[in-house]
């Protein structure tokens, strides 16, 4: 899911526009590094955790990445997410989400077990 989720960002915008829109519009700076961040969590962060490869390092940076979205993206609007700019549930929900994985670990099929990588 949080593959499919930065697709569109990789095939509709930039960084710098996705800086722009969405980071420093919301006053969170420096908006470039931060949506370098964002897109390599989103991407490569996202193609380890489906092989299992640094799984707790990246769904731990994740799940900071979702509490921060939710607390300073969604946390105005309220409850629903069908509000206007989204609500606060479904970012948080995947948030405590990523912690979890990242509290878990990969589990027994993923690299990290074969590689005996796992912290």
């Amino acid at each position: 899911m949080l593959l499919a989720h930065i697709l569109t960002k990789l095939t509709c915008t930039t960084v710098a526009a996705f800086a722009a829109n969405s980071l420093a519009r919301r006053g969170i700076e420096p908006a470039l590094p931060l949506a370098y961040v964002v897109w390599f969590l989103e991407t490569i962060g996202a193609v380890c955790i489906i092989f299992g490869l640094l799984t707790r390092v990246f769904a731990t940076a994740i799940g900071i990445q979702f509490i921060i979205i939710t607390f300073v993206a969604h946390w105005a609007p309220g409850f629903g997410w069908s509000r206007p700019g989204g609500g606060w549930e479904h970012p948080l929900c995947w948030g405590l989400i990523w912690v979890a994985i990242g509290l878990r670990g990969g589990g027994p099929y993923s690299l990290d077990r074969k590689l005996g990588w796992e912290l």
